[in-house]
């Protein structure tokens, strides 16, 4: 069996270091959890799966995720495989973390790489279309409709609509993409934007009733303020009164029209 990093039992740190990769795994399995010797054979064991890791990573290179980032959920699935792989089952560590690594790199692909959150059923059912989708074009001659892939996937062609159109949020398309035969315009430019000025409408259109509730001298008073835009000593002058009794028409006039404005939206 192997042993650590100093060697117990006359066999040289050369012979430790030629261990292959597959005896190393296989000793640190048949350790207890708590033998003190398993952390060293499985940060051995780890790095001599590594390169395996790195190779299936670069299968899924140039699909829109980083290099780096798909190395290190290889190395996390290796992990995984590296920690939890029985020998005793009869089946090579290969065949045990292979498929681990490629899992866990797919469920990387299926949860990180959307750029809208959609439901996990639909990011499965995009995956299970896609698959359908190979498999038929390959044995019909031609591109499947969408009643052959709900035939081949047993659900509704319902089902098979809505797993396309999540799709459609697997990838966004950038607002700064050109559009229009001139390439004049980006995308940016057709989207609608929030008009401020919509609530003064609504203000407007009720502002007329409540206006015709004020008295004729308030209302002339008012309109000499906020459209002629007097000074109140000038519609004082006007008007034949004050400029302090303009200043208290004018602040009632208001609250009255605040209050009826506030009560009709309210």
């Amino acid at each position: 069996m192997l042993t650590t990093s100093e060697p117990t039992t006359g066999t040289s740190p050369d012979q430790h270091r030629a261990a292959s990769a597959d005896d190393l795994v296989a000793a640190m399995a048949a350790l207890a959890a708590d033998d003190p010797r398993r952390p060293v054979l499985r940060a051995r064991a780890i790095e001599a799966w590594l390169p395996l890791a790195r190779h299936l990573a670069r299968r899924y290179s140039g699909r829109g995720v980083q290099d780096d980032d798909l190395a290190q959920t290889a190395a996390l699935g290796l992990i995984k495989a590296v920690d939890h792989f029985d020998p005793e089952r009869g089946v090579a560590f290969t065949g045990y973390a292979i498929p681990t690594v490629v899992g866990e790199i797919k469920r990387y692909f299926r949860d990180r790489t959307w750029s809208v959150r959609v439901p996990r059923r639909l990011q499965e059912l995009r995956l299970a279309i896609s698959e359908a989708n190979g498999t038929l074009t390959h044995t019909l001659g031609r591109s499947p409709t969408v009643a052959d892939i709900a035939t081949y996937l047993d659900v509704s062609e319902e089902a098979v609509l809505e797993g396309l159109e999540g799709a459609r949020a697997y990838q966004a398309t950038s607002l700064s993409t050109p559009i229009g035969t001139d390439g004049g315009m980006e995308l940016a430019d057709t989207l609608g934007v929030e008009d401020h000025e919509l609530e003064l409408v609504e203000i407007h259109v009720a502002l007329g009733p409540a206006l015709a509730t004020l008295p004729d001298r308030e209302r002339r008073i008012l309109a000499l303020r906020f459209h002629g835009n007097l000074t109140q000593a000038e519609i004082a002058d006007r008007v034949g009164i004050s400029q302090m009794h303009v200043s208290r028409l004018i602040t009632r006039a208001l609250a009255v029209l605040r209050g009826r404005l506030t009560d009709d939206r309210g």
